[in-house]
């Protein structure tokens, strides 16, 4: 399956869910927003939404300061 993420193309074997493309990319448990072909996907769903070909992912993560 090829998706886009982040705008750089990506290819994993199967169709994963959302919380699996997280902890892939290693933000797990960290304050990040998801958003799956311009709409964003609430976190209570990131287990049930699964990635579909060629969707177009952009995960950003928040970093505090101030």
């Amino acid at each position: 399956m090829n998706i886009v993420l982040n705008g750089e193309p990506q290819q994993f074997d199967d169709s994963i869910s959302v919380e699996a493309l997280v902890h892939f990319m290693e933000l797990t448990g960290k304050r990040i927003a998801v958003e799956i072909n311009l709409e964003i996907i609430p976190a209570s769903q990131h287990t049930t939404h699964m990635l579909k070909e060629s969707d177009q992912v952009e995960v950003v993560a928040a970093i505090g300061g101030g």
